[in-house]
Order: C-alpha cells, then structure tokens, then sequence
C-alpha cells in the first residue's frame, strides 16, 4: 500500500506544483437538482513542462531502481537523438501522442505498436465484447482526480461528473487512465458500462506545501454516489465503485470511508479499492501480447519480492490508456501500479452483473480464484505464476450460477 500512496502523492505535487505560497482552490460542484449532469469541462493538461526544450540525450533505465518516470518522454521532442543500440531503455518509457520520435528508431522499437498492443485489455476480454458482455445496464462509479472529460475513449459513457473537494484545475494523468481502463471503447474491460465519475482530492495542501491527507471528503464522495443511486432505474444502476487508493490508518477521516463502503453495501454497491481484496497487478513486456497469458509475468513494482500465489493476478503493466493532454490522445505507461488494477476488476465485476444481476462480491471472488491460471515464470524451473485472471471462463461460470 505505501507504493500506491507514494505513487499518488507524488501525483498530486506533480500535477498541482504547488509551494507554501501558492494556494488551491477546491471546488466542490454538485448536479443541480439531482438532475445529472457534467457540471466542469476541465482543459487538457499540459506536459510540456517535463522537458521544456528539444532533449539532448535519453535517460538510462536502471532496473537496480525504485524511482519512478525513469524515462519520460511524455510530450517530448525526442528528434534530435540518436537512439541507436538504446533499445533497453527505450522498452521501459513512458511517452504519448504528443512524443515527438527521430526518424530512425532502434530495431525492435515501433512505439505505435507498443500502444496498440497495450491498449488491448487482453486475456480474452475482446472476445467478451464480441459476444455482447460489455457491462451495458451495468453503473461504475470512479473515484479520482480532474477528468478529461470529451476524451474519445469514454465520453459516449460518462452519464455524470460532479466535483467533491477537487484541487484540480486542468484534468490530471489519473483520472483519463483510470476511467478509460473501466468502460473505454478500445482499451477497457466494460465498454458499454454507464460512467458515473466524482473528482476529489484526498486532503489539502498545507502552508508548508506539504500534503495532509483527509478522507472525509472521500467519504462524502461515496455517500453521494450511494444518493444518486437511489434515483436511478432498477435496470441501470450502479453496482461498483472504483477507488485507486490504499486507505489506511495513518490518513484522517479513513474510519468514515469504512462507514461510507459499508452504507454502499447495504445498497448493493460493492467498493473495490486497493487492499480491498486478494488481487495483484501483472507485468508485461511491450512487445508480447496482451491475449497471450505467457506474455505476464510479476508486476514491475513487486517483481523482486516474493509472491504466495493466492492472489489473484490481472493486468497492470504496459497499458496504453487515455491521456489528459487532448480528447484524442493516449499516453502508454510502461509501470502501472495498482492504480491500474483496481479499474480493471471494479470493471470485471460489473461484466459479471450484466450476465447475472444477482451477483455477489463474495461469489465474484470465489468464481474468480477458481476459475484462475497458472503459468511457468521460466523454462528453467518449476516456478509458477498464479493465479491469473481467466475472464472468458470466470464469466461463463457466473452465468451459469442464474
């Protein structure tokens, strides 16, 4: 959990690059009348900033290193590089539409194809969709920062964005990502879920320009998910909500989001946020394919740690997701986090409510851990790797529970 909350503090500094002279202004805006509505269009980001002029050399991947953004190339003017025999480094970037490639690239490095393959959400999801399980009639609430709202991916399903507590002026990497891995129409796992989104920043920035975190307001997000619930249709309404956060003890206010996830139980909302439940994020190497279950391995953030097996395993790694920085942008991330796998499962679950509408979070799990894969973690050893999501057969099984 500290990888998740690190990982998203430094989001936050990143993203707001706030001092203790600057101020924010956290706007809480709310849907007239219970009428649902887009209340903010928050502008595209601007990446610019993380190399503000043409680059001079490429960063050198160290795998010995736990540092984040290693090489960036999002919104990068790369053409002045030689990149010949850096094709290593080149395999653990970061980069967007808007990186700008020389003409010669290394052998073996083709970064449209990278994309296209990460944008698959792989395991057999895309023959899913061809059969119509796609989440439609199913409601997924997120939880996040600013959202590019108009972006491609997810637009034609966004039903509500509301604004709780939200420090975000422009709309910030997270939210695109997290919203397009749950009902984007390339790269998410229920295309035809209705999106119902809440921005909210977990806590302020004090004088010092430090964050404080305060999950009071993450509380109050949920109870106004659970509200807006109550007004919709039997056939549409929500069934899960997405939280890309550990919630933890040291965090003020974490004891009212317990509260808040219970009230959401109680009305059939199932809450999945990290450590909510027994599951791990997979890596991936850019260039296997996604529908290829020999293509995962250990996620990069715990690949050097030792893993029991008995959790259950989805993709995170190597994700070609929307990007913040334009409403047809996409922006690939070489190193997920669990912010990535939280999505994809809140998104699964809702697959597995269309099929079956009585559905259960307690059976989802059960069916999901016995309907897992094994797969070798060499060709040296008798190591495996489990268990990992098997989407076509853990649906089929829940189907047939009716």
């Amino acid at each position: 959990m500290k990888k998740t909350l690190g990982f998203f503090l430094l989001i936050i500094i990143m993203l707001t690059g706030c001092s203790s002279s600057q101020s924010i202004q956290y706007r809480t805006q709310l849907s007239p009348d219970n009428k649902l509505d887009i209340v903010r269009k928050p502008p595209a980001a601007d990446y610019s900033f993380i190399h503000p002029e043409k680059m001079t050399e490429l960063p050198i991947y160290n795998p010995n290193s736990d540092q984040m953004w290693q090489v960036d190339l999002r919104s990068s003017d790369l053409t002045g590089l030689d990149l010949n025999n850096r094709l290593n480094d080149l395999l653990y970037a970061d980069f967007d539409s808007k990186t700008k490639w020389p003409e010669k690239l290394p052998k073996g490095f083709n970064p449209h194809l990278i994309m296209e393959l990460g944008k698959n959400p792989g395991l057999g999801l895309r023959e899913l969709h061809k059969n119509g399980i796609t989440g439609k009639g199913v409601g997924i609430a997120i939880i996040d920062q600013g959202l590019l709202v108009g972006h491609v991916e997810y637009k034609d399903r966004l039903k509500m964005y509301e604004e709780i507590h939200c420090g975000d002026e422009s709309a910030a990497m997270h939210g695109p990502a997290v919203a397009s891995i749950a009902v984007g129409k390339t790269v998410g796992v229920a295309p035809e879920a209705d999106l119902y989104y809440i921005a909210e920043t977990h806590g302020v920035i004090n004088e010092q320009g430090n964050f404080e975190w305060d999950l009071s307001w993450l509380a109050k997000s949920i109870d106004r998910i659970v509200e807006i619930n109550k007004t919709l249709p039997k056939e549409n309404k929500m069934r899960v909500i997405s939280i890309s956060l550990g919630i933890g003890g040291k965090m003020d206010g974490y004891e009212k989001v317990f509260e808040s996830i219970e009230k959401a139980k109680k009305e059939g909302i199932y809450t999945v946020y990290v450590g909510s439940d027994p599951f791990m994020g997979l890596g991936r190497d850019p260039l296997k394919i996604a529908e290829d279950i020999t293509s995962f391995g250990k996620g990069e953030f715990w690949k050097n740690r030792n893993y029991r097996n008995d959790y259950l395993l989805v993709p995170m790694d190597s994700r070609c997701t929307a990007s913040p920085t334009g409403e047809d942008d996409y922006v690939f991330y070489r190193k997920g986090g669990m912010s990535w796998a939280v999505p994809y499962v809140a998104a699964l679950y809702a697959l597995a409510c269309q099929v079956n509408p009585d559905i259960t979070p307690d059976i989802f799990w059960k069916e999901a851990l016995n309907t897992s894969e094994t797969v070798k973690v060499d060709n040296n050893s008798n190591r495996k790797l489990g268990k990992i999501v098997n989407p076509l057969k853990l649906i089929n099984n829940i189907q047939e529970l009716k």
